[in-house]
């Protein structure tokens, strides 16, 4: 089998995954996903070292700051954007209406906010993906529907995969448009395809003459989709044939919104972030240039997931802005609201609230920029940093914001409108946990990135591992023996004695040493057990999922502590009179310790095959009669 290297020519790669007792269609799938992967880690990735039992401070201390130059070019789009906003946007009024008024849409087009990640010599912004972020995290503090337009039009839209991977010409054509005001879409879920691409039933063919592709098919959930200019679309192309197998190819296309055959069947409407433009669309017989084509036939899907390792870093951002809003509803309300005579947040039950949400969302805010710093300083690989923050930073902002409505009680649940209709502050908390809910959904659901994160943080033992499991050749076999002994006779030992024993990390100081020291020490835990976990289960482990996620979980937290632990130093060394941030990530740390002795406990004190057999029965019928006394809204 091949794979595509960065500079797009073809590589031989082998399997390092037993498809032999899989179903037609897992195998197909894996396969998909297996050759679109990047198959080489060429630069450091500090997460990623993590699950190997590598703890490796140097690659994110010091903490990354903006220099002053690019901070005061953010400080200025995001004083203007705040300023603007504020008089112009009634957020409550574009959930109700489902519409953001033209008039900011059209502020946007003459401030070139449609081309913010669009390098200045295609007429954009070029801004960092530091300062993109600021701005995404602070529109989204007001209205997560304008956020929406803004960033699904440029994280996932057609200009950062064009920007990314885009011929001179292609740049040329498009990029300029989107400083004018155009905007983007990206079309790759279908109605009956999610996360399984191999499943794809659009297709392109080629014309006679290679000088066209006809499209068709149908696509489902395209954010900006019913309004975009320019989309890129997803298709499956003509099948290559590599060893006697299909190999399914998938192609990105940019396709024009006004091409014929391009039609809107749908806008859909949603719980929340209710004024995005997203439907699903029908292609018909579209005839699309064959130089339309993104980085070559048969690399969309790759193209996709490279686009989404930076792509998914607005979210996060964006969490980091709603649960700053949340902070500010929460720590006036707290203040206000007196009951027992005493204002609410002295009381222990909502003071305990209010230092989780106060320390995780710094934690928040120093996974997302840390990632971010690495995403504009190059020399990183940042596919687990990123999947982590969207992971982490969706998960947690859905418990914050819940937290914030079960502190603001009735007023919580009561809508903006109304309660501005009585008399009382319009504070929009229950339209920002409608709007917060689908973080842990799009750019991949929490289980899929639990997947996701669970193959790249394997791929290093299985690159060294998996051939001894496989079922090759008794001379391929044993030449696979003799590498993993090679490297795990040396590697195992370093998991148990390493530094980690001795204290460390003193510039941190008493309390935040500590932290750091765990993390060190858990990572090599972690490593072990990850090897421990693949000696036990072999080419099972796969379909242990729960057992997967809560190494990444645990993973995660150790990232989130570290990043943490890194800024609250930045921040107390850049002022030693300001003792805040070491208190704040001093507790997110202790928090997080727990979550993470939890994991370990329950990766073998678990109810994982109980619950597997109650679903199955669930899914047979055997509880229906649970269902009893209700009236069915799904019928069989």
């Amino acid at each position: 089998m091949a794979a595509e290297t960065k500079d797009g020519k073809e590589a031989e790669f082998d399997m390092k995954i037993d498809t032999s007792k899989m179903s037609k269609e897992k195998a197909e799938a894996m396969l998909v996903a297996e050759s679109n992967r990047e198959v080489k880690w060429d630069s450091p990735s500090f997460a990623g070292g993590l699950f190997m039992g590598r703890f490796q401070p140097e690659l994110i201390t010091p903490y990354p700051e903006q220099n002053a130059e690019d901070k005061a070019i953010g400080d200025k789009l995001c004083s203007e954007v705040g300023i603007y906003l504020k008089a112009n946007l009634d957020a409550d009024e574009v959930d109700r209406t489902r519409e953001v008024p033209k008039k900011v849409l059209d502020w946007f087009t003459t401030k070139r906010m449609w081309a913010m990640k669009i390098p200045k010599e295609y007429n954009g912004l070029g801004l960092s993906q530091v300062n993109y972020n600021r701005v995404i995290a602070l529109v989204s503090s007001h209205c997560g529907s304008t956020a929406v337009w803004l960033s699904a039009h440029q994280s996932i839209g057609v200009p950062q995969p064009l920007k990314l991977f885009g011929t001179p010409e292609q740049k040329q054509k498009w990029l300029p448009r989107f400083a004018d005001g155009a905007i983007s879409a990206f079309a790759l879920t279908e109605p009956n395809v999610g996360s399984d691409p191999a499943k794809m039933s659009t297709h392109a063919e080629p014309t006679e003459d290679g000088k066209h592709y006809i499209l068709n098919g149908v696509k489902l959930w395209c954010t900006n989709g019913t309004t975009a200019d320019i989309l890129v679309v997803m298709a499956k192309t003509p099948p290559k044939i590599r060893k006697g197998k299909e190999i399914t190819q998938i192609t990105a296309f940019i396709v024009e919104a006004n091409m014929p055959g391009v039609e809107v069947m749908h806008r859909c409407d949603f719980m929340g972030i209710r004024a995005i433009h997203n439907g699903q669309l029908k292609f018909t017989n579209v005839k699309v240039p064959a130089e339309n084509i993104i980085l070559g036939p048969g690399k969309g899907l790759k193209l996709a997931l490279t686009t989404l390792n930076t792509g998914r870093l607005t979210l996060p951002a964006a969490c980091v802005g709603m649960g700053k809003q949340c902070l500010n509803i929460v720590r006036n309300w707290a203040n206000e609201r007196v009951q027992w005579g005493l204002p609410i947040g002295k009381h222990e039950a909502i003071a305990n609230k209010i230092a989780y949400m106060s320390s995780t969302v710094f934690a928040m805010e120093a996974t997302t920029w840390l990632a971010s710093a690495m995403a504009d300083r190059g020399g990183y690989d940042i596919r687990i940093e990123a999947a982590m923050a969207k992971m982490f930073c969706s998960e947690h902002a859905w418990k914050i914001v819940d937290e914030t409505m079960q502190i603001r009680g009735g007023r919580g649940y009561e809508t903006a409108d109304s309660l501005k209709a009585r008399g009382e502050k319009a504070v929009p908390v229950e339209r920002m946990m409608r709007d917060c809910r689908i973080n842990r959904i799009i750019e991949g659901t929490t289980e899929i990135m639990h997947l996701f994160l669970a193959r790249e943080a394997m791929d290093p033992h299985m690159q060294v591992a998996a051939e001894i499991m496989l079922k090759v050749p008794l001379g391929q076999k044993i030449r696979a023996g003799l590498k993993m002994a090679n490297f795990y006779t040396r590697w195992y030992p370093q998991q148990w004695i390493n530094s980690s024993v001795f204290p460390g990390y003193s510039e941190y100081g008493a309390k935040l040493s500590r932290h750091m020291n765990y993390v060190e020490r858990t990572a090599h835990t972690l490593g072990r057990s990850i090897f421990h976990a693949m000696g036990m289960y072999q080419n099972s482990l796969e379909r242990r999922q729960m057992v997967l996620a809560r190494f990444v979980d645990i993973g995660t937290d150790l990232f989130a502590m570290a990043a943490t632990c890194a800024r609250a130093k930045m921040l107390r060394d850049r002022d030693s009179s300001n003792p805040h941030p070491e208190h704040l990530a001093n507790f997110f740390c202790k928090e997080a310790r727990r979550r993470v002795e939890a994991s370990f406990a329950a990766i073998s004190d678990n109810d994982d095959r109980q619950a597997n057999k109650i679903a199955k029965c669930m899914m047979n019928g055997d509880y229906k009669w649970m269902e009893d006394g209700i009236i069915r809204t799904y019928e069989d």
